[in-house]
Formats: C-alpha cells, structure tokens, sequence
C-alpha cells in the first residue's frame, strides 16, 4: 500500500541529517513557495498578503504570513536537532599505529547503545576565512564513513544479564581507519565541501546513522527513521501552514535549534528569536508596545514535539489511562509541573480545533512516580507569554538512532496544523475564548 506522506516525510528526513540540513531543506521549500527571505541584520518591508521567513545560526528559522490586518499571532513551534554525537576539534585519535578514531561529545540525552555496529556518516557545517571573510558551508559526507564497534560477547559475557554502562569517552568513539587514514579526516570534508582544508577555522560536525527510514507492518502502518522526534513535526507543521488558504491572526511556523540541549542559545527557546520576530512585525505594520501586549494576551502557541506511545513490552511504564497509542491521533501533553504548559484553557481550545480538521486526539501523563521530560513550550513562554498547548505524535523508541510512529499520524497533524493557523481564536476576556471559522 502507498503512503505518499510517509514517504515524503522520510526524504525529508534523509535530507535533514543535522539541524542545519533541517533548515536548509526548510529554506528551499520556502523558496519555491514564493516566501521572501528577511536579514535580522536588514530593512523589512512587510506587505499585507506577503509571505515571508527569517533564519539564525541556519539552524532556526521563523516564517510567517502577513495578514490584512493584525489581530494576534498563531504559532506552532518544533525543533530541528536530535540527540547525536558531535566531533572535537582535533579529531583523530591514534590507536597502536594500527586505527584511527575520531574524538566525539554526546549532544542531548539518546540512547547510547542504539549507536553501535551500524554504517554513520558525518555532516554540518565548515567555517572558513578567506582574505578576512567568514563563510560557512554546508557538508554531508553521504556515504557509509564510521562504524563504533561493539565489544564482542566472549570479552564481555555479562553484558545480557546485568547490563553495561557506557563510556561516552571510552566506548562511544567511532572508528575512521587503519593506519594509512591519519591525518586525513579534515582533507576529506575538505573535499567533499569543495573548500581548501587551509581556509577552515571551525567547524560544527556530527555524525549521523546512515539506515534508511522504511514504512512497514500490516497496511504500513508504522514508520521508522531516525530523528522522527522532531522531524516529524517540522514535516507535519510545515506542510499544514504551507497549504493555508486564509487566516486572521499572524501564522508563525517557529522551528528552533537546541531542544535537546535546553534551549539556552540564542537560536534555542529560550533566546529573543521568536520574540524579535513578533514584535519587529508589529512595529514595521505601525503598532506600539501596548498593542503589542494587547495581541499576545489573544495569541496562541502549539508546542509541537513527539510523544511516549504505550509500550508493548513495557506496558507498566505508563499512566493507567492517558496512554496514547501510534496511529489513533495527536498527543495532548499534561504535566501538573508545567513541564508541558498544557491547561485546561489551551486543551479545550486545541481539542475545538481537532474537532473542526476531522482528525482524533488522546492524552498523555506521565506514571505520576516517574520524572517526565520538558520541551519547547515552557521554554518559549519564559519569552513571549502566551496561552499555549504541548501536543506531539506517539512513537516508540525515543532518542533511538532509529526511531518508531505511525503513518496515519502524519496527515493528522498536517490538517490540523492547517486548522490551527487558519483558527481565528479571539480572547474575549480572561479565561474566556471564541474561535471562528472562515
């Protein structure tokens, strides 16, 4: 059976191996779409009917549409990064004069033992000067590169029964080649950039699983890949605000860099980004500061970032009954902790507009004696204050290199994403909401 969507999405994602491939993809579709490219560092010249996107670090990015008139701001945040490795500067370690091994630091929390025993490739981003001129280039080895090999059974015959744990240090650290290899990582990128190794001052480069995503089971019913989380959102938001037909308040597509480190960057969250962003188009349309406040009290964000599908296997991991399951709708995320800022006003807003695309929700909750996780929502609030929901799809294996959701899922959030951002939610006074329909 074809399934268009699920198969869109895996190209997106194989496209996508770090966050600045993310956005570069994300660029591109903007591009073709007639959306107008704005420097942070530039003039603006915003028109009614204009669409347009900013981007930082490359690996963040802000669109949005222009409306004929202001009345508030919809935006629907998810994230570009995925826990992985990065490498050091001073990459290659020699081993005996017989290996050579590259230096890597964890990114993010992932599961650590997902890593071993498959072909990885590396990719970012290089940074040369050249006559004084900083530039950056993108770079993807795209071929099978390193391999982090496992310890074999004999050397370690506990390992099933009483388990292992990792070294990032020690046991993490990808083979390159033997001895003929060394000093030739650097000339290498260097190459497959199309720069001179000279040129590089820097670099920012991770390394990536190189399986492929694959649709499958009874009627393709799931999807795996890696980084589904969050690229399935990115995908699912992106394409349900690119086929909005009208819309009252400002929609906002925020897809921001360093989740799964805190968002404490100045590309992340927790930075002034997607502040900058609202109230520069509120000063370039005429408006002032109590305007400003005045929209953001009606405004509303969707916090977009997979979610904890009920295991299988480990059925006791979850609530007794907020547990969602792949393919039956998009997650509302509760936390009494306000690790996900969902409350009842933002749920029954998002659960009006599910209702309105057709499409079916479920909740989730954390066991109530287990730690959950955070993401961006809270974060963002720290910035911009809003009424704001956490949502996400379900998926198995989180922070896997190789990740599981399910098909239906997709088009689930692509139509609502579309119903949210041409919602037109209207605070009448606190507490106290409308949305209508065009």
């Amino acid at each position: 059976m074809k399934n268009s969507i699920a198969e869109e999405l895996i190209e997106f994602i194989s496209k996508s191996p770090t966050c600045f491939h993310v956005t570069d993809n994300i660029k591109k579709i903007l591009d073709e779409a007639g959306f107008v490219r704005l420097q942070e560092s530039g003039e603006w010249n915003l028109e009614a009917g204009g669409r347009y996107y900013v981007t930082r670090n490359n690996s963040s990015v802000i669109a949005f549409y222009m409306p004929e008139h202001i009345s508030g701001f919809h935006i629907m945040a998810s994230h570009s990064d995925s826990p992985c490795f990065k490498i050091k500067e001073n990459p290659e370690i020699g081993v005996a004069e017989k290996y050579v091994k590259l230096n890597v630091e964890k990114y993010g929390g992932m599961l650590m033992s997902t890593w071993f025993d498959r072909p990885l490739s590396v990719a970012g981003r290089l940074v040369t000067e050249n006559e004084g001129k900083i530039t950056t280039h993108l770079v993807n080895m795209d071929r099978d590169t390193v391999i982090i090999p496992n310890l074999a059974i004999h050397m370690n015959r506990n390992i099933n029964e009483e388990g292992y744990k990792y070294n990032a240090q020690k046991d993490l650290l990808p083979l390159f080649g033997d001895e003929k290899a060394e000093g030739t990582f650097m000339t290498r990128i260097a190459e497959v950039a199309g720069v001179e190794e000279a040129s590089i001052v820097s670099h920012d480069l991770f390394l990536y699983p190189r399986v492929p995503g694959s649709i499958w089971g009874p009627d393709d019913a799931y999807i795996s890949s890696a980084r589904l989380d969050d690229l399935e959102c990115v995908f699912s938001s992106m394409k349900g605000f690119l086929a909005l037909e009208h819309c009252s308040n400002v929609p906002v597509l925020a897809v921001l860099d360093n989740e799964e480190v805190g968002s404490t960057t100045k590309q992340g969250a927790a930075s002034d980004f997607m502040r900058m962003i609202v109230t520069r188009i509120c000063y370039e349309s005429g408006l002032d500061a109590k305007d400003i406040n005045r929209l953001l009290a009606g405004s509303f964000m969707v916090s977009a970032d997979n979610a904890h599908a009920a295991h299988p296997n480990y059925m006791e991991k979850a609530d007794p009954v907020n547990r969602p399951y792949m393919n039956e709708g998009i997650v509302i995320k509760y936390n009494a902790n306000q690790k996900y800022t969902t409350d009842g006003i933002s749920a029954a807003l998002f659960k009006q507009i599910c209702r309105k695309a057709g499409v079916p929700y479920q909740t989730f909750f954390n066991r109530s004696d287990v730690a959950g996780g955070s993401t961006l929502g809270n974060i963002s609030n720290t910035q911009l204050s809003m009424n704001t929901v956490d949502i996400g799809l379900a998926q198995l294996s989180m922070h896997s290199t190789y990740e599981t959701a399910g098909t239906k899922d997709i088009e689930y959030l692509v139509r609502a994403s579309r119903a949210f951002f041409e919602a037109g939610i209207q605070c009448e006074e606190d507490g106290g909401y409308t949305i209508e329909w065009e």
